[in-house]
């Protein structure tokens, strides 16, 4: 069979005819531990940020750590069972393995690709294992304070979405494919008509925790048209792709939910085909928050060609180094107002927690999940032993089948 580190690395390596990404290529043991220590740089100043402001940060900020603390614990599991693999080969007749401080940080490791132990056994990239580990365990435990403050802050906003900041929903792709721009619409249709409110109403309905919820899985007509119309863009779009990913990591299979993959599919594809728009215009300021999500949901969602080299490096580039954070700052250094960001074209979240610094609550949560996606792809599917790539089949539309 094919490999999926190979497509993962291609998409990585993948030329851009507009201004080609200066980061180091993910084709050697030096340059994949370049950006691996470059992202995890990255997500420790964040992470020192969530710290700081954990009694301000709101439930949709916490979201983007939980995502952040699966990538983390399930890129450390990879990088730890390959050392302690080898490290029983190293010392055999020893009356046990050796030891890493890390250890108590995380879950129980899970069995490893041949390509993994490669990694491991890498002097440039084995202590990057440890160094994940310790912002893992830091991660969990920040999280379990978060859920303090949220009690305080917001009670009945935590009582709808806390599933989505415990860990066991957000379940990582184990297999990968790639967007069909086929499925992307002629046009799209303004945001202007989207609520958020009634989008949240869906999601919890779905969960099962809003206030006329029962079962999870659950779904009303209104948000059967909601959630399925067709020409959706920004916030929209990714609520819409959110639903059925839930749905999918739920487990929800009847009616609608059957065709969840599909749905996924074809906001997938026309989340790609925005993200390229943005990044032709080079990323304005407005348009990088949503640019970030829709890297962290259609990664969850398995597809592969989100992860380009080019975008990782924008969204380094984004991080306040001060701060810690990710905001709206102009080349001078001053923080953007919020108040003129609302008459932009792309909407402003309604929960969004915009701090006076300029740091952005939603905004760095998006980001820290999206990076823990690059570092995921990294730690977990490393360069592959050149077996060709595997055919990409062609998704049908919702309802076609």
């Amino acid at each position: 069979m094919s490999s999926p580190g190979l497509l993962l690395l291609l998409l990585l390596l993948a030329p851009r005819p507009l201004r080609p990404s200066l980061l180091p290529r993910p084709d050697t043991a030096e340059g994949k531990a370049t950006l691996a220590g470059l992202i995890l740089s990255a997500l420790e100043r964040a992470t020192v940020f969530l710290e700081k402001r954990l009694p301000e940060i709101n439930l949709d900020g916490v979201v983007g750590f939980q995502v952040l603390e699966g990538y983390e614990s399930n890129s450390l599991r990879s990088v730890r069972t390959a050392c302690c693999a080898f490290e029983q080969r190293q010392h055999r007749g020893l009356a046990r393995p050796v030891a890493h401080p890390v250890e108590h940080a995380v879950s129980p490791p899970v069995q490893l690709t041949g390509v993994q132990e490669e990694w491991a056994r890498d002097p440039l990239l084995q202590p990057l294992g440890l160094r994940a580990g310790r912002l893992a365990g830091t991660l969990a435990l920040l999280l379990r304070r978060a859920l303090f403050y949220l009690r305080l802050s917001d009670p009945r906003y935590l009582k709808e979405f806390q599933p989505a900041i415990q860990p066991g929903l957000w379940k990582l792709p184990k297999t990968w494919t790639r967007t069909n721009a086929s499925l992307v619409y002629p046009t799209f249709e303004p945001e202007d008509s989207f609520s958020e409110e009634s989008s949240d109403s869906c999601l919890a309905l779905l969960l099962g925790t809003g206030m006329d919820s029962g079962q999870p899985c659950g779904l009303s007509d209104f948000c059967r048209t909601l959630m399925t119309k067709p020409g959706c863009s920004g916030y929209c779009l990714s609520h819409q792709l959110l639903f059925f990913l839930w749905a999918r990591l739920m487990g929800c299979t009847e009616g609608l939910f059957h065709q969840s993959q599909s749905y996924i599919d074809l906001y997938c594809a026309n989340m790609m085909d925005l993200n390229q728009r943005d990044d032709a215009v080079g990323f304005v300021y407005p348009a990088q928050d949503i640019f970030m999500e829709n890297i962290m949901l259609c990664g969850i969602g398995g597809f592969s060609d989100f992860y380009k080299l080019r975008w990782l490096e924008a969204i380094l580039n984004w991080q306040l180094p001060q701060e810690g954070c990710f905001g709206g700052r102009g080349a001078d250094g001053a923080a953007k107002d919020v108040r003129h960001q609302e008459h932009l074209s792309r909407r402003v979240k309604r929960r969004e927690k915009q701090f006076a610094d300029g740091c952005s609550s939603h905004k760095t949560a998006m980001a820290v999940a999206a990076l823990g996606g690059f570092l995921y792809v990294l730690a977990a599917y490393p360069a592959a032993t050149g077996e060709p790539l595997p055919p990409t089949p062609s998704p049908s539309p919702p309802g076609s089948s």
